[in-house]
């Protein structure tokens, strides 16, 4: 079938604004160029009936009469005169336009003293590396001229850099990945650290433009994002690099912030999230903020390797179907997730084959969040019992399809004891804390195009979500609402978002272990092994 084409008013509609607002702002700058004179001469007359006004009102009431006297003496004396209304008149407005001048101080054409040597500098820093023996007309040479090299600069207030586009000759190897890490590093160094720098390369220009990022903002506290079903923010990054703001309450106000937005659900194609960091570095808090934003439509079910109690708001809460800390409850729960898994898949491909949509008790999202699963691994070693990360291969392969969502956090320290599955399996990764630019190429698969820093707040770090590019990242404000050292808003934020308490945590018990292997042998009774009935058990 052939396509209608589009309306003419449709089709060039965006065109004819874009050209009637040019017009439109052309004609203003001619119009503000022509009267610009007496705009000024209006400016001055009103700065001089400002002063006159000043001026009589400073004047004692005694004195008022004299002073009109002699007023009225001049005019008489400039009307008697020959020429002398129009001489009057011409001072007036000479006066006018006197009073009237921009007295903004111009800016300078160019860099000050300091920054024409920080300038210096950094060329002949370069010269090593954009200058070559053969080149007949170097750009880059010892004592050469930064001006063509440097034709777009801006600093800060301390007489930084914070823009600068750069031109390079086009024999730099600048699709090697190892020549541009070496001019950022330089680059990095020369601007001044601490800062973070992102550097972007136009290979057919020959350009590369380096800007100082601001901080992310870390006072963003947890709340409702306004998100479809199966999206989850995992933080907020710059404004250039994604094209989706999100209205957030700060304070009494409100602003736009750009995020980092996860899709999961069957059309994803990263249905699983890997989080790797340092102690300290907000894995929990990033963790706790996920499993908020899953409970608003789905089940979730929390394994917690390190045993600190980071989840203990969640036990006994509606949508909350476990929150294990002991090996024996991690297995149980893990064996019920997979047989819940399988049990979905089956459910679902027999209402295909029937012609018949899938049922209900399938459709319900399933998150299975894992924070610190090594920890279980080197217990069950010692113990010769199961690795509860052995019983993740089915939800992380087939999870998709059955609406489960499997998020694993851990450390860097223990990244070896993650399991093949969850390594394969895991295609949305995330880096919170610092870290080095090997580890984060190497477990993010692409290096991110800024320079990350030593020191960074607790929920900082870099996303990359399958393929995409790498986003820097700052995770909302989640801390558990149990720890003495939260402050009293961050707490109130966490509490408003938990959902109600359906089972008291004074009476929830330890699950057997023999319930999920019995939930096996059939679909009905996996369906009532759900470890709703009993959430968190004892501590090894």
């Amino acid at each position: 079938m052939a396509r209608r084409p589009l309306p003419r008013i449709l089709s060039t509609g965006s065109a004819q604004i874009a050209r009637s607002r040019e017009l439109a702002r052309t004609a203003a700058d001619s119009a503000t160029d022509v009267l610009h004179p007496l705009i000024t001469v209006s400016r001055g007359l009103r700065r001089l009936a400002s002063a006159g006004r000043r001026r009589w009102a400073e004047t004692p009431k005694d004195r008022r009469g004299p002073l009109l006297f002699l007023v009225a003496s001049v005019v008489l004396v400039v009307a008697l005169v020959p020429y002398g209304p129009l001489l009057a008149v011409i001072s007036l407005m000479a006066a006018a336009a006197w009073q009237g001048r921009d007295r903004k101080p111009s800016e300078p054409d160019g860099p000050d003293e300091s920054q024409t040597q920080r300038l210096q500098s950094l060329y002949e820093a370069l010269v090593p590396y954009f200058s070559a023996a053969e080149d007949p007309a170097p750009l880059y040479t010892h004592g050469g001229e930064w001006e063509k090299a440097f034709p777009a600069y801006d600093f800060d207030a301390t007489g930084r850099v914070t823009h600068l586009l750069i031109r390079y000759p086009a024999y730099f190897t600048d699709g090697e990945a190892e020549s541009r890490a070496r001019i950022e590093q330089l680059l990095h160094a020369k601007s001044g650290r601490g800062r973070e720098y992102h550097f972007a390369w136009d290979e057919e220009g020959n350009e590369l433009t380096l800007t100082v990022l601001a901080p992310l903002p870390t006072d963003i506290a947890a709340q409702r994002f306004v998100t479809a079903p199966g999206e989850t923010v995992l933080g907020f990054t710059d404004p250039t690099q994604v094209q989706r703001t999100l209205p957030l309450g700060y304070g009494d106000g409100q602003r736009d912030v750009p995020p980092v937005v996860w899709r999961t659900g069957i059309r994803s194609t990263e249905p699983h999230l890997l989080v790797m960091g340092q102690p300290g570095s907000g894995t929990s808090t990033l963790l706790r903020s996920i499993a908020l934003q899953a409970l608003q439509w789905g089940d979730v079910v929390i394994v917690e390797g390190g045993s600190t109690g980071e989840y203990a708001c969640l036990i006994g809460r509606d949508g909350v179907l476990a929150v294990e800390c002991g090996l024996s409850g991690a297995v149980a729960s893990l064996e019920w997730a997979a047989t819940e898994t399988e049990r979905r898949l089956i459910a679902t491909n027999r209402a295909r084959q029937a012609g018949h949509p899938p049922p209900d008790d399938t459709k319900r999202p399933l998150w299975i969040l894992l924070d610190r699963p090594s920890a279980f691994t080197h217990l069950a070693a010692a113990d010769g019992r199961k690795d509860p990360q052995s019983l993740l291969q089915v939800p992380l392969r087939h999870g998709r399809a059955a609406n489960v969502t499997v998020v694993v956090a851990d450390q860097f320290d223990s990244a070896e004891a993650l399991s093949d599955p969850v390594r394969q399996h895991t295609r949305a990764r995330v880096v919170l804390g610092p870290a080095t630019p090997d580890q984060l190429e190497a477990f993010l698969g692409a290096p991110p195009h800024t320079t990350p820093v030593t020191e960074v707040p607790p929920g900082r770090g870099y996303a990359r979500l399958g393929t995409g590019p790498v986003h820097r990242l700052q995770v909302p404000a989640t801390p558990d609402p149990y720890d003495d050292a939260t402050s009293e808003a961050d707490r109130q934020a966490v509490l408003a978002l938990l959902p109600e308490r359906t089972t008291p945590a004074d009476a929830e018990t330890v699950p057997s272990e023999a319930a999920p292997s019995e939930a096996a042998s059939s679909e009905a009774v996996a369906a009532e092994a759900a470890p709703s009935e009993a959430v968190v058990a004892e501590a090894p």
